[in-house]
């Protein structure tokens, strides 16, 4: 059973600060990254074949989401092989829900009742499909490599959601 979602003004709040700060955030990412080796394992073996430049969103995109659950506060755990595992194999249960690959993937995935932190995956449908214009810099992913990351970027949310326990009286 997932914890309470973290509110979808807070979700992008926090993600854009991320954004914002830029070169501040990069010893962050890497301290945060550190702490969840597993994840950044997890995204070399389902995201590698892409190429750096996907890879590399993917770091930074699962780099975000762990920092909105520190932020958030509460107690997060190291995320192991069995969460990862467990999140991939409940994602790939979806997997055909969400066929084909074109623009209403993220409708479809918004359907799916019983995914974890659904604001958190919100902002990361926004990132890799529905944001309009890029920034200098910030690469735009092909929609097979973008569902690829959406997967992988899933699995990561369920598995930290799993490790996660929210602060005294969140969601009440």
């Amino acid at each position: 059973m997932p914890n309470p979602a973290i509110p979808r003004a807070q979700v992008h709040a926090l993600a854009e600060a991320c954004s914002d700060a830029r070169e501040a955030f990069e010893p962050i990412a890497a301290r945060l990254l550190k702490e969840q080796r597993r994840l950044g394992r997890f995204i070399e073996r389902n995201a590698a074949s892409l190429g750096a430049g996907p890879a590399q969103t993917a770091v930074y995109m699962c780099a975000v989401t762990v920092r909105i659950f520190e932020q958030v506060g509460g107690r997060l755990r190291a995320v192991t092989h069995a969460d990862l595992d467990a999140a991939a194999a409940r994602v790939a249960t979806a997997v055909d829900d969400l066929l084909p690959v074109d623009k209403a993937v993220p409708e479809r995935l918004r359907s799916v009742s019983w995914r974890a932190q659904p604001h958190l995956l919100d902002e990361i449908l926004w990132a890799l499909y529905e944001k309009e214009t890029r920034e200098e810099g910030e690469l735009q992913v092909e929609p097979p490599e973008a569902f690829l990351l959406l997967l992988t970027l899933w699995a990561i949310v369920e598995a930290l959601d799993a490790r996660w326990t929210p602060p005294e009286g969140f969601g009440a």
